[in-house]
């Protein structure tokens, strides 16, 4: 699949596929394919038996029986439609509980507390009437079958009753009124139980037709380009995240391979970030082309951390030590390749002086603003990338420590492609690019 899949979905929606769609597999196959499969066959056999001691309650069940099978099928895609309703909801609920969290403290100055708290029970009455909806076609159905059952047992008493002719016919006596009865209610049973199962079938359907859905997402294939000899290529590109709000207007720009050029803006207008975020593959844009080394960047053939990386001017931590903030646990990652990227920004000694070394865990260690920084910076060039992309990276530092870590990607740089954003001109910037 394409990277921008991740990006076009919303976490809680992709979370919900793999954990409660996929849980629906198992109950299609414990609770619903199999007490089917055992009706089908039991209604078959009693409907044998039927045909070869009544004809008559035979002709009957023919002509009542399409009619069940037509309700039933709608009954069918009724509930399939509610239950895909509820599943939705149920993403969005999925989605908007980690997002509430995540911007906690925005929520409380803006004083958006209601509405977060609108939005969810909006979610949530979504799956209430969605699963309602389910509920109700499922106990309405059960009525409908008793009842036709009812008229076909009256429908076979009345003919029987017309004479002799019509006993031989419906093949029935008073001895035999029981039995055929009783044949009767045995054919609506399985039929009543294949009913209570829509439900179930159903609720899984849903599930499997969004798992389906990702599983159908096309995957991303080279996009092979005969260039000129320039390492990045955006060609007439117009993107915004919104379409019709577009946030670059038939852009274009070359670099060639081992260039470092540098994109000057006001902060948070021009789309310098985003131009980033093209590159990586993460979005596609909605005019033009972009080609990186060759290729579309959602389809580049080779491993993309070892291709090009990305360092931004915030501290993305993970849970674990030292070292799986620079791995973020890839075992390729060597003890060799750790070490070289630790002396490249200046940490070695610092990690060395740690209690457990690079085995520290990082929660148990008070490391600086740009010592943090510098890590990033490790964890970007530990796989020796031949592009680097550099975001804002001394933005939030004071002049000291800016020093330090503009070192460091000089350092970093050297032999590399690099693409760095900047509100100003710095000691490692390159060719300027002014958006």
């Amino acid at each position: 699949m394409t990277t921008g899949y991740l990006t076009n979905h919303e976490s809680g929606a992709i979370a919900s596929v793999f954990v409660n769609d996929a849980d629906t597999i198992n109950s299609l196959y414990n609770e619903g394919v199999v007490g089917m499969i055992a009706d089908l066959f039991q209604l078959i056999g009693l409907l044998f038996v039927v045909f070869t001691r009544s004809i008559g309650l035979g002709f009957i069940i023919l002509i009542v029986m399409p009619l069940i099978l037509v309700m039933t099928r709608h009954f069918q895609k009724a509930s399939l439609a509610s239950q895909k309703q509820n599943r939705a909801a149920i993403a969005k609920v999925n989605h908007h509980i980690p997002e509430t969290l995540r911007v906690l403290s925005m929520i409380h100055i803006f004083e958006k507390e209601d509405y977060m708290e609108d939005k969810y029970d909006q979610y949530i009455e979504e799956s209430y009437r969605a699963q309602n909806k389910s509920n109700w076609l499922d106990s309405v159905y059960s009525p409908i079958i008793l009842t036709i059952e009812a008229v076909v047992i009256g429908l076979l008493m009345i003919g029987a009753a017309q004479g002799q002719k019509m006993q031989t016919f419906f093949g029935i006596n008073a001895g035999s009124a029981v039995a055929l009865i009783a044949y009767v209610g045995q054919i609506f049973t399985p039929l009543e139980s294949i009913g209570m199962e829509i439900q179930s079938i159903q609720d899984a359907m849903a599930g499997m037709s969004r798992i389906q859905d990702f599983l159908n997402e096309a995957d991303s294939k080279p996009d092979i380009y005969q260039g000129e000899g320039d390492y990045f290529t955006f060609d007439h590109v117009t993107f915004g995240y919104l379409p019709d709000q577009p946030i670059l207007k038939d852009y274009s720009f070359k670099v060639a391979k081992g260039e470092h050029v540098t994109f000057v803006g006001r902060t948070g207008k021009e789309g310098k970030s985003t131009i980033f975020k093209l590159l990586l593959g993460l979005y596609q844009p909605q005019k033009g082309k972009i080609l990186l080394d060759g290729h579309s960047p959602d389809a580049h053939p080779k491993n993309q951390r070892h291709f090009l990386a990305i360092c931004e001017q915030g501290v993305a931590l993970v849970d674990g030590t030292v070292k799986d903030q620079i791995t973020l646990y890839d075992d390729t990652i060597t003890a060799e390749m750790i070490d070289k990227a630790l002396a490249l920004v200046g940490l070695t000694d610092i990690v060395k002086n740690l209690p457990q070394g690079l085995n520290t865990p990082v929660s148990d260690i008070n490391l600086s603003q740009g010592q943090l920084q510098l890590l990033m910076i490790a964890r970007s060039v530990v796989c020796d990338p031949q592009i680097l992309l550099l975001d804002e990276m001394t933005a939030s530092l004071d002049r000291e420590t800016e020093a330090k870590v503009l070192k460091a990607i000089d350092a970093a740089s050297s032999g590399r492609t690099v693409l760095s954003i900047s509100h100003r001109r710095g000691a490692h910037d390159g060719r300027i690019i002014k958006l």
